[in-house]
């Protein structure tokens, strides 16, 4: 999967430059998710960590941009042969850089409303701290490069999607006299894209490049990305 990786050490930067920078976004996304979901659901004031989370934010944009100079650097030194690899690289990169953006989106519920029907707060925390167990170990995976990791990851991650989507549309379609249920369902809807982009992240070392970006679509999608993750 990550061939031209080493192919560039005749570039203009090392092999571990690029790595660095691909895993550093992959904590700093680690590390705001925690960040903003404590703020939500653990009582962390809010301007108290706004600075430093949208710094880690920038970081995360700078850090993308300089991988895609990378990546064009390469595309021209080694041309059409370089294509398919450089491809998965760049959406790769913005899955990274998506999960900083979900991130905020969390960050500003809290500044919105904490509130949250009875029983909801309690299986949100849970479901934060395995999120964050997979983000980290997102991070040792592409490092890695382990596919049977990699297979673990993606079934356990899509068992979580499919609660945060199940617990979404609980929240959608309950009674709620007091308005809780909106801030819950959303919060739900932003886990579940933090889940599926570090799982888009995974699934590139196990599925084809037409299939990067598919996982979530529909239950095709989810079907094609299932059989391929589980092919020998």
């Amino acid at each position: 999967m990550f061939d031209w990786l080493k192919r560039i050490q005749t570039s203009v930067t090392s092999v571990e430059e690029v790595f660095q920078y691909f895993e550093q976004m992959l904590e700093d996304g680690r590390y705001m998710f925690e960040t903003a979901s404590n703020t939500l659901l653990a009582g962390t004031d809010p301007e108290a960590v706004k600075e430093d989370l949208w710094a880690t934010d920038k970081r995360i944009n700078r850090l993308e941009r300089r991988i895609r100079r990378r990546i064009i650097t390469h595309l021209t030194m080694h041309g059409t042969g370089a294509i398919a690899s450089d491809l998965v690289m760049m959406s790769i990169i913005k899955d990274a850089e998506r999960i900083g953006d979900y991130c905020k989106n969390i960050f500003d519920l809290a500044v919105l409303d904490r509130s949250f029907p009875d029983g909801v707060r309690e299986d949100l925390l849970e479901t934060k701290s395995t999120i964050t167990r997979l983000l980290a170990k997102a991070r040792n995976i592409y490092k890695s490069e382990d596919e049977e990791d990699a297979k673990v990851f993606i079934a356990q991650a899509d068992a979580l999607a499919k609660h945060c989507d199940d617990r979404a549309v609980a929240m959608v379609v309950r009674d709620d006299p007091d308005g809780k249920s909106a801030v819950s369902a959303l919060t739900y809807r932003y886990f579940k894209r933090i889940i599926s982009h570090s799982m888009n992240v995974i699934t590139s070392l196990v599925v084809p490049v037409d299939q990067l970006d598919y996982y979530d679509e529909d239950d095709e999608g989810r079907k094609d990305i299932a059989g391929s993750a589980g092919t020998e």
